[in-house]
């Protein structure tokens, strides 16, 4: 036959109990039921459009992170102004309508920087390159070649970067050259020379590839290349900031870094 616990047992088993529910007598922590956590809330949807303008170097690599920018986000738009980086960054200082800003170089972003852009990030990193026909025909080999008087040569102005890092390069190899012309941005370099009306001339190895089949690249060496530093900003004067920092953080996302990669771009 069972004997009844002693009731000095009982009520020290009792108060364990209710001081283990009150937290107070034991002094051990309170265990407490498990409870759901909230979901995290879910990131505010992406709507309307924006305007992008982008260095003429970038149109093939920025044209297809705006198609892979809006297959993430359907229903909204986005549209590009390629030209010369000096060129956009002047029309952003002088009030354009714009909502994100890409330049070849950071000395011509901190035009717009004074004018009217957020904190510029760098994305991308770009090298040059001699553009020659395809087969090259006239032999060119390297930048020396570009002083040759039975070549055609053209080059970019002064004043946008290309033209710039171009004679930086012809600079430190002593090399002095008489250009056809000097082009408004790097794509008419390049429009040149595929199209046959010039022989050589210096662009990016992004263009080199962005050229295909039409002309190909020489090599220029490390210690006689530049390296253009492209950043890219939002414009504070933006109507659609959130689709405007979502396109910034897609273009420096590990996907958009792949597609710039893609184009012949650098970290």
């Amino acid at each position: 036959m069972r004997r009844a616990a002693p009731a000095t047992a009982v009520a020290a088993l009792l108060l364990a109990a209710c001081g283990g529910a009150a937290g107070g007598f034991g002094g051990g922590p309170v265990s407490m039921p498990p409870t759901s956590a909230a979901p995290d809330a879910a990131p505010p949807r992406l709507t309307g459009s924006i305007t992008v303008l982008a260095a003429a170097s970038l149109t093939d690599a920025f044209n297809e992170l705006g198609r892979q920018f809006q297959a993430a986000h359907p229903g909204i738009a986005i549209s590009f102004s390629f030209g010369a980086s000096s060129t956009l960054a002047q029309q952003v200082k002088a009030g354009a309508p714009a909502d994100v800003l890409a330049t070849a170089d950071e000395a011509t972003m901190q035009v717009a920087v004074a004018g009217g852009v957020a904190q510029p990030e760098v994305f991308a990193r770009n090298r040059l390159a001699i553009l020659v026909a395809r087969g090259n025909p006239k032999g060119v080999r390297d930048l020396a070649d570009l002083a040759r008087p039975d070549l055609v040569v053209v080059l970019c102005a002064a004043e946008v970067p290309c033209g710039r890092f171009g004679q930086q390069a012809l600079d430190k190899a002593g090399v002095k050259a008489s250009p056809r012309s000097l082009e408004a941005n790097v794509r008419g370099v390049v429009s040149k020379v595929a199209l046959g009306e010039a022989d050589a001339g210096i662009v990016y190895v992004t263009d080199v590839r962005a050229a295909g089949d039409r002309a190909e690249g020489v090599t220029i060496p490390d210690a006689l290349n530049v390296v253009a530093t492209y950043p890219i900003a939002t414009v504070t004067a933006t109507r659609n900031g959130s689709l405007a920092g979502g396109f910034v953080a897609y273009v420096r996302s590990p996907e958009g870094r792949q597609i710039l990669a893609t184009a012949g771009f650098q970290a």
